[in-house]
């Protein structure tokens, strides 16, 4: 093997090969480094006294399925020059680490199609050795987000784990990018985001949120200049939530032919229309129930006529579609939708600014949902500062999730 060969195929360059050893199944390149070419690693002088050498191994990139090792004497020595006995840097891997740098490149290539024990089980070393390497890339990359090109974010809540831990995330909707993720929901793990963001001066245009007045006081106190959106996804979520509250009040009420009719129906009341299932007649069945109870055919109706505001032409004709649904609402005489014409009624600026910033929450629904299946994937996470790193660089997922 030539000292060529080692610098090309293992990224061993500046050394001298010396010898090869095959022993149970591994194979062991043995190297050392020329006396001309040592280096104080303090201050770089070349006027050196030996101290002896530490006797390492470092793991190299595998051949075939054989693990490779590289047997390296460092020197340590004496600089005439600073003063300082230590071992001279190694070129070939970082300070501290038993890998070369080539394997942790071939081990972070691996990472982004399987996961972390499976990488470990192929490289035939521990799982934290894999994470580790993971880990400081991830803090290289993704520790500290960059914010000041930040134009538009949604900012939302997700629930991890079966203990459901939550977790506020923001959304950059320019990139796709998670740039920040804090311990808790409600305003207060924002903290941190808000003092980096003054930091960075970042000229934030639109913020896409939920109704929270968590979220409201806290985008009107450290963005007073941005839009807030309110999110498409959260109003008909909470629509929906009242008319599944609404159907059992309505069951209790009912005769028993109307109960059997009404029975089952919160999932049809819930689908789009377009979604039910031809095969299983769930628009007939849905129609019967509709047709058995005046209040729920027509909080139905009204959820879902209230969809078309987000297809209106414009703002102003969007506003007069809004006006009109409010006043439907309250004239139905269902307690439920009139409630409902309140909450849309005080939050009628945040619904019509989407005809401003046409941006949503949605993205970051989708970024939600590849949480939870990277958090599924791994049997959750129990180191947190880990999980968020994972999470930072989780736009980088395009096919498969790895944990």
């Amino acid at each position: 093997m030539s000292t060529s060969l080692l610098y090309h195929a293992f990224g061993v360059r500046g050394y001298q090969y010396i010898r090869t050893v095959y022993e149970a199944g591994r194979v062991r390149f043995a190297i050392r480094q020329p006396r001309k070419a040592l280096r104080c690693s303090a201050c770089g002088s070349r006027s050196l006294r030996p101290r002896g050498a530490v006797e390492r191994l470092f793991r190299a990139l595998p051949i075939g399925g054989r693990p490779v090792t590289i047997d390296f004497a460092v020197p340590r020595v004496g600089c005439s020059d600073c003063g300082a006995i230590r071992q001279v840097a190694v070129g070939f891997a970082e300070p501290r680490r038993s890998y070369t740098k080539a394997f942790e490149r071939y081990a972070l290539d691996l990472s982004r199609h399987m996961t972390i024990r499976a990488v470990a089980e192929h490289l035939g070393v521990s799982w934290d050795v894999i994470k580790d390497i993971q880990r400081r890339d991830l803090q290289r990359r993704f520790a500290r987000p960059k914010l000041g090109h930040l134009r538009r974010i949604a900012i939302d809540e997700i629930a991890v784990g079966k203990r459901r831990r939550f977790l506020t995330v923001v959304l950059d909707l320019g990139s796709g990018a998670v740039v920040f993720v804090g311990e808790g929901k409600g305003s207060d793990p924002l903290e941190p985001f808000w003092w980096r963001l003054r930091r960075t001066k970042a000229k934030v245009e639109a913020v896409a949120i939920d109704m929270s007045p968590a979220y409201r006081r806290a985008v009107a106190e450290h963005l007073p200049g941005a839009t807030v959106v309110f999110d498409r996804f959260h109003v008909v979520k909470l629509f929906n939530e009242r008319l599944s509250d609404l159907r059992p009040s309505l069951h209790r009420q009912a005769t028993a032919e109307k109960k059997a009719v009404l029975k089952g129906s919160r999932w049809l009341l819930l689908k789009n229309p377009e979604n039910l299932d031809a095969q299983r007649d769930e628009a007939a069945r849905l129609a019967e129930a509709l047709r058995l109870n005046r209040p729920l055919a027509v909080a139905y109706f009204l959820k879902e006529d209230l969809r078309r505001f987000w297809g209106q032409p414009g703002k102003a004709m969007a506003d007069r579609f809004l006006e009109g649904w409010i006043g439907r609402a309250r004239a139905s005489g269902v307690a439920m939708l009139g409630k409902m014409a309140d909450t849309l009624e005080g939050h009628r600026d945040g619904l019509l600014a989407y005809y401003d910033h046409r941006i949503s929450t949605g993205q970051l629904e989708g970024t939600n949902n590849k949480i939870k299946t990277l958090s599924r994937q791994a049997y959750g996470f129990r180191d947190r500062e880990f999980f968020k790193l994972k999470l930072l660089a989780i736009h980088e997922a395009r096919y498969a999730l790895v944990g």
